[in-house]
């Protein structure tokens, strides 16, 4: 039987672009070889500078009328469109959009939650880069060989409530391809993936919570290839897209 662990790592300074998280990392926590990290985007973003103080966000017309039909902050709104490419879905005062990065979330993942008054949060520029920086310095600091998943929380499609979902990765594939391996009746599995960077990042989300000051957490003893990935894996190609 495979047992594995979810440890959660509080800190408690509040992040910023002086901080080393990596060093914050080993000092409240021993990492070992294998162990895989699950970083809230928002302390990567804090220390990456992606904060933005909303006192000099300028609104464009477009972002006023839109803030204006459904009762929003216009300089949200205008960061809002500024992080994204398209607008999929604006109803009900949410406004659904595909990012710079090619994910599709509520308001480009701007948040100003967890950070201090008249400032939001944008998400990582490339948070594949981000993961595999931390990689590089936890292994120079602990000399353990990790792989890092940063994670971020979206609403779903068809169904109720919020789950953690990867945006970036280092030192593991974020899907796991079944297709050519024969299921317990003897078929060959043609299609199947899963996508494990995803579930190892809501796995994550039980023990980090939004208000217990857990940014990150480790997942241990979960068996895993260590080879590079990248989060464009789970983008779905237009081609292949059916909601298109």
């Amino acid at each position: 039987m495979i047992i594995v662990q979810v440890i959660p790592i509080h800190i408690q300074k509040e992040i910023d672009s002086s901080d080393d998280i990596s060093k914050l990392i080993s000092e409240s926590f021993e990492i070992k070889d294998g162990d895989i990290l699950v970083v809230a985007q928002k302390i990567i973003s804090k220390q990456e500078g992606q904060i933005i103080d909303l006192s000099t966000v300028v609104p464009s017309l477009l972002a006023q009328g839109i803030a204006s039909h459904y009762d929003k902050d216009p300089k949200i709104v205008e960061l809002i469109l500024s992080e994204s490419t398209r607008i999929v879905r604006m109803k009900n005062g949410i406004i659904i959009v595909e990012t710079k990065h090619g994910f599709i979330c509520a308001n480009a993942g701007i948040d100003e939650s967890n950070v201090k008054n008249g400032y939001a949060t944008l998400l990582p520029v490339n948070s594949d880069e981000s993961a595999k920086l931390l990689c590089k310095k936890i292994k120079d600091v602990t000399n353990k060989n990790v792989a890092v998943i940063i994670s971020d929380t979206f609403g779903r499609p068809f169904r109720e409530g919020q789950t953690n979902h990867a945006i970036g990765v280092c030192g593991l594939k974020p899907l796991l391809d079944y297709a050519g391996t024969l299921d317990s009746f003897e078929k060959i599995l043609r299609v199947t993936e899963i996508a494990i960077a995803d579930e190892l990042s809501s796995t994550a989300e039980l023990v980090m919570g939004k208000t217990l000051k857990c940014p990150v957490s480790v997942i241990r003893d979960y068996s895993f290839d260590f080879t590079d990935g990248s989060i464009s894996e789970l983008i779905r190609p237009d081609s292949e897209d059916l909601f298109k």
